[in-house]
């Protein structure tokens, strides 16, 4: 599955997630895919595209910011797969 997460910066902790990653990368367990970010110019909130099979390995990498970050994840899908939906007649109403 492919998610995207919006990580809420906890208050003034830019520099901190920004030392933490430089020093430990990602910190992403294997399993899990990183797709691509982008951070809003006030370092508030970066939003990223990752994807695995197993749930637990998202809420593994979680784990290792959760003091710095709050989380939002949003299960998404292609633009492309939406369509495919659209037209077998999958839509929710």
């Amino acid at each position: 599955m492919i998610f995207m997460v919006i990580e809420n910066f906890k208050k003034s902790s830019a520099k901190a997630v920004y030392d933490r990653y430089e020093k430990n990368g990602r910190m992403m367990p294997e399993g899990l895919s990183y797709i691509n970010s982008w951070v809003d110019i006030k370092f508030e909130k970066c939003y990223q595209v990752v994807e695995c099979d197993d749930i637990n390995k998202l809420q593994e990498w979680i784990s290792n910011w959760q003091d710095l970050v709050d989380f939002e994840i949003i299960p998404v899908m292609t633009s492309n797969e939406a369509y495919e939906k659209y037209r077998r007649s999958e839509i929710l109403e």
